[in-house]
């Protein structure tokens, strides 16, 4: 079934409030719903769902959120509820934290929530359908004004996508298109089929643009992990779960494999 497309942004009234207002909130939304699953196997919807007013703003993330008693909408703080949700099943937070994803992106406030939060591992097979949820829900989101991690920049949808996900297009559609929707769409199908050897290709022909990014004063070994030439070998030597962590390429991810296998050499 086709996810139910509005002619506003809704969100769950828990995101709404000042931010001790919020908090509050979302840890208790988080318990009902390991409570629930607990019980019944499933997560309840939230009790009311309120519509975004025009002008009013979204907080997306919260290194520009710094007025906490402003009431405002606060999208990122959807990551109280599943903290919460998981400490009512410790053993099970991974299953649980994954199961809230699927259930929850195919909502709009879900979807938009997922494919910024950045929840490891940020695979391709994992960020594809982040991005498909979004493109899904893109007519709803575009009712969105957004404060992301730029101070007193409001951003409209397709800003603030670029602004997050853009590494995404750029590795998946280096050729371009005729919109960012139609590139994330482009991108999305790409990395839901890629095979490793497409993940591979597709890290390989980043690296010249992700190397600069480097911080030559923290490596042991630069004139091996800076050498473009040098990562088919490396990335031929990882397993499956240590592969899958930089799949989807992005940046922050593939650096962290630079300095991580910056230290493995150390050791040999």
């Amino acid at each position: 079934m086709e996810p139910l497309q509005t002619t506003t942004l809704q969100l769950p009234c828990f995101l709404h409030g000042s931010y001790s207002t919020i908090e509050s909130a979302t840890k208790g939304e988080g318990h009902r719903c390991g409570e629930q699953y607990q019980l019944r196997g499933s997560f309840p919807q939230p009790h009311e769902l309120r519509a975004v007013a025009p002008g009013e703003v979204v907080f997306t993330h919260n290194v520009v959120d710094f007025q906490d008693e402003l009431p405002a909408w606060r999208l990122y703080m959807l990551s109280e509820v599943i903290m919460s949700m998981c400490e009512v099943d410790e053993k099970n937070h991974r299953y649980l934290s994954r199961l809230y994803e699927t259930t929850f992106r195919e909502t709009a406030w879900g979807a938009l929530y997922f494919a910024l939060s950045g929840h490891a591992p940020e695979s391709a097979e994992r960020v594809a359908p982040r991005i498909q949820a979004v493109l899904q829900f893109w007519d709803s989101l575009q009712h969105g004004r957004y404060l992301h991690k730029k101070l007193n920049t409001f951003m409209s949808l397709e800003e603030l996508m670029t602004a997050a996900c853009g590494w995404a297009m750029d590795a998946w559609c280096p050729e371009g298109g005729t919109s960012v929707p139609s590139r994330f769409r482009v991108a999305s199908e790409r990395m839901a089929r890629a095979t490793r050897e497409d993940c591979v290709e597709a890290i390989l022909r980043q690296l010249p643009r992700i190397l600069p990014f480097a911080d030559r004063n923290q490596l042991n070994h630069p004139e091996v992990v800076m050498d473009s030439t040098a990562w088919r070998e490396h990335l031929a030597t990882l397993d499956a779960a240590e592969f899958d962590r930089i799949s989807g390429v992005r940046p922050g991810a593939v650096l962290g494999r630079l300095y991580g296998w910056d230290r493995e050499l150390d050791v040999h």
